[in-house]
Parts: structure tokens; C-alpha cells; sequence
């Protein structure tokens, strides 16, 4: 398979329209999927979901947070009495779709790009939870984490009853990727089933024939990671194990891993990777490499790719570690479009 480049979701724009334009002009023939760029408040990934709490009749706000940190967001815990009803949860997943999709058809055939898929960025339930209720509840009582599986599946199921197999739903974990790097080595198989057993089932319960992909992430708030990676390991163990458990009747099309840590670019020790080699996707599954980083430039990018394809032996796909719309400066995520292109051995664009 050729390589191809993947946008985890977000990138600049004043609207879903220009930044979808903006993709289409930059990279249309080397994308098999896109966004809307989830321009606005929604490039604050799980943000907007978390400040709805507040209006949410079943939870309270019981600390206060200024964001600055991963430490220091707010916290909600489920009121006396009450229980954490998924009709109460607004995710919002289709309603942004719905405002969206029809601009996305007319910009994909207006470039002439019938294949591009829309992408439905969908954060884990395990991930919702976490950042809600903290570590404690959100892994502690599962019912919250259930009641953010069923609110996704009913986002899920009714973006699928307006375009089938024309959107292709990216799930996406911080919590899960960075539990199996913290975990010791010999305990990392065993954190990887009980974390990708969460997700998939959830995915099993989704319509027949939904189209999914895979986000693994060390996070990216305020470009700092949440976890950090000794070695390829921790990534090769997640990906193999959702891959190995994900219902058939649910494509699986790609797994997207992170090769840096935020504003950490990746590492030019190639026995880093030596776990790539362990890698194990079925045919069909595309392996998305998150190496794309704006402290290298193309020749110490080509390094990574190199090492990364030597290992898993066959060409990769090629992105950032996570979403490009969060960056003070915009022409960050321009550049990392443009090394992008040279990556999969295109000239860079001209546009607009």
C-alpha cells in the first residue's frame, strides 16, 4: 500500500469550510480520510464535552480548575440520589456532523476526490470519564465510563443512519496509551486487553459494517504530553492487542500510534524501535505513524520514517503525534502538512 497522510482532527481554520478547503488544496490526493478540521472550541478535543457537565442535572462541579495543567481541570462527581444518565450527556458528535457533512461532499467533489472519507473524531469513554471525575472515579465506577459508551454509540448510530460508510469514526485515547507506558513491562500485555477490551466493547455494540480507526495518544494539552515512552514497546502492545480483539463485523482501518510526546520530537536512537518489529496488524489495517514534529526538519524526519519501515517492513503512513489545531502559531500546522507531503514524496503544495 502506498504511503498516505492522515490528520489526526483538528487543524486551523475559521470554519469547518475553510479548513476543509485548506486540506483539499494541501494534501486532497494523499488523503483517505478527513475532518472538519474541528475548528473552534472543538480543538480543545474532550473541552467543550467537559464544560457541559456543568448543565448536566445528574453531576456537580466539586473542584474548581484553571486548565493550565493536566492536574488542575475541574472535577465533577455524580450528585446523591442520581445516577450519571447518558440522555443527560451532550456530546454533540452529530450535530457537528450534520452542520459539516455537506459541505465536505461538495469540497470533495469539487476537487475531484470521491474516495475521501468524512472522520468522526470520538474520544474513548474510559478517556471521558478520567478527565470528568478524575482517576479515581473514572476508573473506579464503571457506570460512568458505560454511560459515555452508550451517549457515543448513540452519536455513533445515528451519523451512521445518515451516511453509512461514508464516515469512518477515529476513537481516540490518551488514557489507554498512556496506562500501558506507565505499567511495568512484564504487566503491559495485561493492561493493554483490560484497556482495549473497553473500547471494543463499546465498537461491538455499534451498527453492523461502522467504519473505525484508532487514535493512540501521550496527550497533547497545552503541547505537553501526559505520558512518555521508553521504547516502541507500550505502542506495539496496545496496537496489537486491538487489533487482535476488535469485532469483525466492525472494520478495523487503521491504528494511528505516537512516535513523540508532545513538544518532545522523536527519538534518532533506532533501537528505540526494535519493538516495531514485533508489530502484528492484519492485511488491510493501515499503520499510521505519528512522527511529523516542528523541532525536525524533512532529512531528520526521513530518519524516523526510515527506521520505522525498516522495522515494521513495509511502508507507513504518515502524521503528526496528535491533532494540529492547537498550536499557538498556525504555521506550525502548515509546516507539518508540507513535511508531510515530502514525506510521502510529494512536492508541496501551492495554495491560496
Amino acid at each position: 500500500m502506498p504511503r498516505k497522510i492522515h490528520l489526526v482532527g483538528a487543524w486551523p481554520g475559521w470554519s469547518g469550510a475553510q479548513a476543509m478547503e485548506t486540506a483539499l488544496e494541501r494534501l486532497g490526493p494523499h488523503l483517505l480520510r478527513m475532518t472538519d478540521g474541528e475548528t473552534g472550541e472543538r480543538s480543545q478535543w474532550v473541552m467543550p464535552t467537559l464544560e457541559w457537565l456543568r448543565a448536566n442535572p445528574d453531576v456537580e462541579l466539586v473542584r474548581r480548575g484553571d486548565h493550565s495543567d493536566y492536574d488542575h481541570g475541574n472535577r465533577f462527581a455524580v450528585r446523591d440520589g442520581h445516577v450519571f444518565d447518558p440522555a443527560n450527556i451532550d456530546l454533540s458528535y452529530c450535530r457537528f456532523f450534520q452542520r459539516s457533512y455537506p459541505a465536505f461532499r461538495e469540497l470533495r467533489s469539487r476537487h475531484g476526490l470521491p474516495d475521501v472519507s468524512f472522520q468522526v473524531g470520538c474520544p474513548a469513554p474510559i478517556d471521558l470519564a478520567v478527565d470528568s471525575f478524575g482517576y479515581e472515579a473514572g476508573l473506579g465506577d464503571p457506570q460512568i465510563a458505560e454511560a459515555y459508551a452508550a451517549a457515543t454509540l448513540r452519536e455513533i448510530e445515528a451519523i451512521h443512519a445518515e451516511a453509512g460508510d461514508d464516515v469512518i469514526f477515529q476513537i481516540e485515547t490518551v488514557v489507554s496509551m498512556v496506562a500501558v507506558a506507565r505499567a511495568p513491562e512484564e504487566q503491559q500485555t495485561e493492561v493493554a486487553r483490560q484497556m482495549a477490551g473497553a473500547i471494543v466493547a463499546m465498537v461491538a455494540l455499534s451498527p453492523a459494517g461502522t467504519r473505525f480507526g484508532a487514535h493512540l495518544c501521550l496527550g497533547d494539552f497545552h503541547h505537553r504530553a501526559l505520558g512518555e515512552m521508553g521504547s516502541a514497546r507500550p505502542l506495539v502492545t496496545l496496537a496489537n492487542t486491538l487489533a487482535t480483539i476488535w469485532p469483525a463485523e466492525q472494520p478495523l482501518e487503521y491504528i494511528h500510534t505516537p512516535f513523540a510526546a508532545a513538544e518532545k520530537p522523536g527519538s534518532l536512537d533506532p533501537a528505540w524501535y526494535e519493538a516495531l518489529t514485533d508489530l502484528d496488524l492484519p492485511d488491510g489495517v493501515r499503520f499510521v505513524a505519528g512522527f511529523v514534529h516542528e523541532d525536525f526538519g524533512v532529512e531528520q524526519l526521513r530518519q524516523i520514517q526510515a527506521i520505522i519501515e525498516r522495522h515494521v517492513g513495509h511502508e507507513v503512513d504518515v502524521a503528526a503525534t496528535c491533532g494540529l489545531g492547537r498550536r499557538e502559531d498556525p504555521a506550525q500546522a502548515f509546516d507539518a502538512m508540507d513535511k508531510s507531503l515530502a514525506l510521502v514524496g510529494s512536492p508541496v503544495a501551492q495554495t491560496r
